[in-house]
């Protein structure tokens, strides 16, 4: 059987929705299953699962499954241009090129996302005040379009090029890539750590670390209020030159049933806070990390979404130009913090600049990311974030989104009229389609 019903939810595990899907080893194969795609309901690429809400899930539609389509191509060592299919990973790439002194330049806070997922959502890292988003390194992109031709799309095509780059797989499914890989010294980064007591003294150290270091990421403590209102870690990092690190065997846990929904509540999460702030010495620390583990320390924890029980969680994540992210900010985190809703995953970084994409979210600002347990009261605290969000400039990723309204989408994204009149262009049937696109009415004017 080609086609097969299966329940599929997002990371967020917030929405769980039955769906057709298949999984192709091979292009052709894709585009076979695109020709039996129907505009009605339509069809949407899914990778590995890993955005957080709806933008991979098509209730009663279809879902192509691309994690099969996972091949390496060609590598030119000359250059660091990568040729690959949109399921490899991050892990992937780790495994193959890191010992050969080559990293991803941008990449998402967990390895286990793909390369297709990365380019749909052009993805960024602890590194995007140097390097910028996914899209700045893609040399070309092979894009299935609806009709079911395969196209190399680049910057000889900036509307397509830049529709796809954050367009949320509805320009065409993905079916191959050119990224630029890094060239790298050796495995490790020299992590520095330091407590910021307030909101005010971590947004001048995170300003003065987005001009001296390659890296640099914030825990937030998204309960804490008075006088320690936007507390946290800072971690700076800079690559190290010729350094050895020993190649333990990674420890990966694993979270083994849904945690009861008691267990995550204002006293628990504020007594892990309280806890995880004094892990790093009042003076700071200084301390050599592997690229794996400075850059995806949640990976080391698989199905650690699990935590949040049977109900599944909602990720909120803003970004605030620099002009405003200093008000914007305070005023998030103390909505935040009065409603005691926030968990103790919470992250506060830079930004540098814009991406390439029409939908890309990045913008230059300071950008924050809070989970919020399912349950009562917390969509309408998701709708007063997204207001606070606008009114200080600002926008919502839409990799992390199960909630944004399609007036608050309309009113973040200037560019969604462009983006709209490409998918008019290459889509006019609608074969492509989505739960998130469906409600955040993409295909809609006005």
């Amino acid at each position: 059987m080609i086609w097969a019903e299966m329940d599929l939810t997002g990371w967020g595990r917030n929405a769980r929705v039955r769906t057709l899907t298949a999984r192709p080893e091979r292009v052709a194969q894709a585009q076979a299953r695109m020709a039996e795609a129907e505009p009605a309901q339509g069809l949407i690429a899914r990778g590995a699962g890993r955005a957080y809400g709806d933008a991979a899930l098509n209730q009663n539609g279809r879902v192509l499954l691309t994690g099969r389509l996972d091949r390496l191509l060609d590598f030119d060592p000359d250059t660091g241009l990568l040729q690959a299919e949109p399921g490899v990973t991050f892990a992937d790439l780790l495994q193959v090129f890191l010992p050969r002194g080559w990293l991803a330049p941008v990449s998402p806070g967990t390895a286990f996302a793909t390369l297709g997922g990365a380019v749909a959502n052009d993805v960024h890292g602890k590194n995007h005040d140097r390097v910028g988003s996914f899209g700045d390194h893609l040399d070309w992109i092979e894009l299935m379009l609806p009709g079911g031709e395969v196209m190399r799309v680049s910057q000889q095509q900036p509307d397509l090029f830049e529709a796809t780059i954050g367009g949320i797989g509805l320009t065409g499914v993905i079916v191959g890539l050119g990224l630029k890989m890094m060239r790298v010294s050796s495995a490790a980064v020299r992590v520095f750590e330091q407590r910021c007591p307030d909101l005010d003294r971590f947004l001048a150290a995170l300003s003065e670390a987005r001009e001296c270091r390659a890296y640099s990421v914030g825990w937030i403590d998204g309960l804490a209020r008075g006088k320690g209102l936007g507390r946290g870690i800072l971690e700076e990092a800079d690559p190290v030159e010729n350094v050895s690190i020993a190649d333990r065997p990674a420890r990966r846990r694993r979270v083994p049933f849904d945690a009861p929904a008691a267990l995550l509540n204002p006293v628990s999460i504020g007594l892990f806070n309280a806890l995880y702030f004094r892990r790093v010495p009042p003076q700071g620390r200084e301390r050599l990390r592997a690229y794996d583990r400075f850059l995806y320390p949640l990976d080391s924890i698989a199905d650690w979404n699990r935590i949040y029980g049977r109900r599944g969680f909602y990720q909120f994540q803003c970004v605030l130009p620099d002009a405003h992210a200093e008000t914007g900010l305070r005023r998030l985190l103390e909505t935040i913090a009065n409603a005691g809703r926030a968990s103790f995953l919470a992250v506060l970084k830079t930004l540098g600049r814009d991406g390439k994409g029409m939908l890309s979210f990045p913008m230059r600002g300071f950008t924050l990311a809070l989970d919020f347990p399912r349950g009562p009261g917390v969509a309408e605290l998701l709708a007063r974030l997204e207001r606070l969000t606008i009114d200080h400039g600002g926008r919502i990723y839409l990799a992390k989104d199960s909630l944004l309204s399609p007036e608050g989408l309309r009113a973040m994204y200037p560019r969604l009229p462009e983006f709209q009149a490409v998918l008019d262009a290459v889509d006019p049937e609608r074969r492509l389609n989505s739960d998130m696109a469906r409600r955040l009415r993409i295909r809609e004017s006005g």
